[in-house]
Order: C-alpha cells, then sequence, then structure tokens
C-alpha cells in the first residue's frame, strides 16, 4: 500500500471515531499562495475525516496553523494566537496542530517544546499528508505528535483537496528551491527542487476545467526552473524515464503550452518565476498562447548589481533590465509586477536609488514591497552593516511614493477601455456589486447578476480607485 492509500485509511479510521459527534475545525494560513494550496489539502483531509468548517474558534474541536517563515512577525502573529487557545482547549477539549514553513525550523520547534506543551500535533513542510494519522494517533492514543522531516520530502498525489476559489484554480507544479537567495529561508525549510510529473499537473488541470474553472495559477518557488534536475539527473543517467513521462513535455515552456491547449481553461497565471531563468522558449511560450496572461511576475528584489551579488540572486541590474527590454519587444502589451526589498544589509543611499531607477524605467503594474527582516539560519541574517530600522521605513516610504504615483498614472490608461474581466463574486465591500479581475490583475466592481460568477465578460472601466475599479457591464 503506498503512502497515500494508507493515509486514507487513516481518514477513514478517524471518520468512524467522529461519527456523529458534528466536530468543527478552523484554519490559519500564513504566507505564499503554495502555503494557501497545501492549506486547501489540509482543509480537503479534515474534511473527509468529518470535520466541518467553522470561523468561530470559539466552537471549534480542531484548530489548524499552517505557518509561513519569511517575515519576522508571522512569529509573534503566531504564538499570540497559540496563546489565545490554551483556555479553549481545557474547555472544548481542543486539539492544536501547527505545520508549515516555521516548524522546520529548530529554534521555533525547542520554543513551542518549552513554552506551548499543550500543543497536540506539529507536523513539517514534507509530511503534511500524514495529518490523518497524527490526529488519529492524538485521538486514539492520547499522545503528543511531532512529525518532521529534515531531509527532502517526496512528491505525493491524489491528496483530498478543497479549494477556496470556484474561479481560479491553484496547482502546484513543483516544490523546494535550489538557489539560496542569502535573505530567504525557504530552501532549508521546502528542501530543494521537486517536480511533480507532467501528466500528473494537466490532469488536475483537465480536472479544474470539468469543474468549471476558467483560470490556472500555477505555483512553485522557482517555475520556470521547472524539471531541471529531473532532466539532468536523466542526462547523467542517475534517472531512467521508464515510462515516458517526460517524452513530450520536459521543460517550463512545453508545460505552459500543453495546459494552453485543454478546453474550458481560458487564463493560464504563474508564479514565481526567477529572472536568472527565464530562457527565451518560456518567453515564446507566453507570446504564442493566448490564455497565458500577458502581466508577468518578476521579482526584482533589488534594482543594484552589488546588492544582488549579496542577496546571491545571480543576475545584474543590467541583465534585468535587459530581460524586460526582451519581453517587450517579443510580447506585445506585456506588463509586469514584481517584489521589492528595502534595507537588505549593506544596502547605501546609491544602492537604493538602483532600486528607484529599475522602478522608473520598468513602470511595474503592481509592486509587492517588503521591508528586510532578518531570519535566523540565512547567510543575511549574519551579514555586517544591518541598515536601522529608522531608514529602512523612510526608504520604504520614497519607494511607495513612487510606485503610488505610477501606478496613478498607469490607471488612467485604463479609463474609458473595455476590459476582459473573470468575475469573481459579490465584491466583500457591497455585496449588491460583482468584483472580478482584469488580465493584468486589476480589480474591477460593477453592477451585475449572480449568475455572471465565473464567466469572462466585457466591462467599460469608468472610474479609478486607485487600487481597484468601477465599470459598467457592456
Amino acid at each position: 500500500m503506498n503512502e497515500i492509500e494508507q493515509q486514507k485509511q487513516f481518514i477513514k479510521k478517524v471518520k468512524e471515531l467522529n461519527n456523529g459527534k458534528m466536530l468543527k475545525y478552523t484554519i490559519l494560513t500564513m504566507g505564499c499562495q503554495l502555503n494557501e494550496n497545501d492549506s486547501e489539502k489540509i482543509c480537503g483531509m479534515l474534511e473527509e475525516m468529518g470535520y466541518t468548517l467553522t470561523q468561530n474558534i470559539e466552537e471549534a474541536n480542531l484548530a489548524v496553523f499552517n505557518t509561513c517563515c519569511v517575515r519576522e512577525n508571522a512569529e509573534e502573529r503566531l504564538f499570540g494566537k497559540i496563546g489565545e487557545l490554551k483556555n479553549l482547549k481545557e474547555k472544548n477539549n481542543l486539539i492544536i496542530a501547527i505545520g508549515g514553513c516555521m516548524m522546520q525550523e529548530e529554534h521555533i520547534l525547542e520554543k513551542i517544546k518549552k513554552s506551548f506543551r499543550y500543543i497536540d500535533i506539529v507536523f513539517g513542510t514534507h509530511t503534511l499528508h500524514k495529518l490523518p494519522e497524527d490526529i488519529y494517533t492524538v485521538l486514539e492514543e492520547q499522545r503528543r505528535v511531532k512529525d518532521i522531516l529534515n531531509i527532502d520530502g517526496k512528491v505525493y498525489e491524489n491528496i483530498p483537496i478543497k479549494r477556496n476559489s470556484k474561479t481560479t484554480g491553484s496547482v502546484t507544479i513543483m516544490y523546494g528551491c535550489n538557489n539560496f537567495c542569502t535573505f530567504c529561508i525557504v530552501p532549508y525549510v521546502r528542501g530543494r527542487e521537486r517536480s511533480r510529473k507532467p501528466k500528473d499537473i494537466i490532469n488536475e488541470v483537465k480536472d479544474l476545467a470539468k469543474h468549471g474553472y476558467k483560470e490556472i495559477m500555477l505555483l512553485g518557488q522557482n517555475v520556470n526552473s521547472y524539471l531541471r534536475s529531473e532532466m539532468e539527473a536523466i542526462k547523467q543517467g542517475k534517472y531512467v524515464d521508464e515510462n515516458d513521462d517526460y517524452k513530450e513535455i520536459n521543460s517550463f515552456a512545453k508545460l505552459l503550452r500543453a495546459i494552453n491547449e485543454i478546453e474550458g481553461i481560458e487564463r493560464i497565471r504563474f508564479q514565481s518565476p526567477h529572472p536568472k531563468d527565464f530562457t527565451i522558449d518560456v518567453i515564446e511560450a507566453i507570446r504564442d498562447c493566448k490564455k497565458v496572461c500577458k502581466l508577468i511576475h518578476l521579482p526584482l528584489q533589488s534594482g543594484s548589481t552589488e546588492m544582488l551579488k549579496k542577496m546571491n540572486r545571480r543576475y545584474s541590474k543590467e541583465q534585468y533590465l535587459e530581460l524586460v527590454n526582451t519581453m517587450k519587444k517579443m510580447i506585445p502589451g506585456i506588463k509586469f509586477s514584481t517584489d521589492i526589498i528595502v534595507g537588505f544589509a549593506g544596502e547605501s543611499e546609491e544602492d537604493f536609488e538602483d532600486t528607484l531607477d529599475v522602478v522608473r524605467k520598468v513602470n511595474f503594474e503592481q509592486v509587492f514591497m517588503f521591508i528586510y527582516s532578518r531570519r535566523v539560519g540565512t547567510p543575511g541574517d549574519k551579514m555586517p552593516n544591518q541598515i536601522p530600522e529608522e531608514i529602512k521605513h523612510k526608504r520604504f516610504e520614497r519607494l511607495k511614493e513612487l510606485v503610488e504615483n505610477q501606478i496613478a498614472l498607469n490607471n488612467k490608461e485604463y479609463l474609458g477601455t473595455i476590459q476582459k474581466i473573470l468575475v469573481e463574486g459579490p465584491s466583500k465591500n457591497n455585496e449588491k456589486m460583482l468584483t472580478g479581475r482584469t488580465e493584468t490583475n486589476k480589480v474591477v466592481v460593477f453592477e451585475g447578476d449572480t449568475n455572471l460568477i465565473n464567466k469572462i465578460i466585457n466591462v467599460k472601466i469608468i472610474e479609478d480607485h486607485m487600487w481597484y475599479f468601477k465599470g459598467e457591464k457592456v
């Protein structure tokens, strides 16, 4: 019996133990879209075990925290939340489970062991699939479970999943990262790159299309190195492709082209790629595939070549700008979003000005800005010349001002235009309005009937509200 079949047996056992008890669970997800996708799998397993979701922690019988360790304040938030649950645990016999990236960090595990002994289950990024077994152990044997692997995990298929969105289906295509950027903890907590087999990804996307999904988001720490490790292993004779798994699709570019042919899917997005791995065949695939959105997330992190060296990004300012210009020439109308870190160790005023210069030249559609947060276990944490918080915040405000001025100018180009909008559902702020997104990921609210949800329709942009547009159905 394989690992997932074994876990499905534990799902049945827990369901039998829970039979007739009307048990509820709550889940808190921190971090990136990969974490969100992991949480969808956690919810899928829990619901097959007989638990139903509640947003009210007071009535939960099981609380799951799916953690992220990219930002320092995530630790403070997590421990604050756990502290709040101590009384509920005693009152409701609450089972508390904590998983995700943060659980792969030794200093976090030590803190949990010392200060939060009432936590029942601790599981890591490589053992998420074993949650049914962990819960069964707690219920049946009344003992705590620590389920952490410090080696690279395997790729497991057919884990139950409960999707949050009815319009966009997230599909993880690979796990882990080989890049070791000096500011980033991810390779240490998610392991080396492991790619899913193309047929498994294609089958998942076809299943999403069958269930009415219009948009697919392909996820990975570095999507454009998809299958690189596997193809290198085949080339070196370390692995034999006995089942022709990689005969037709052996790169990210070919995967994009294959998904583009799947009937029912109308939009394809992906993140995050790495600029150093953005090869011509991927650019050509974006150009040729009508369903691939022409908004590309291209993380910059810094515009300074000197800082990029310190970050171990393996491209220069000039190479990044050259890549952007190549893509602009090859793909008419392409737009970019990016990530930028402000105040990494040793960042001078000149370095920061280089970042502002790149922002001006590229004219990003969206910028996700972060003040550098030191992470224990990364080279960046041990670097000299850490930037004072006051300087970081001042630089952040300057970047924010530039970005907001650019967005205000870019938004004017949308006014009066007709955009194709994927309708997601009622607006969070006004249930009488619908909300959706343009191909360039701009939020648009407009009046319309709920039967438009999950359809792509034409909407005229009539008002600009900085972070969203108001439109009218054409």
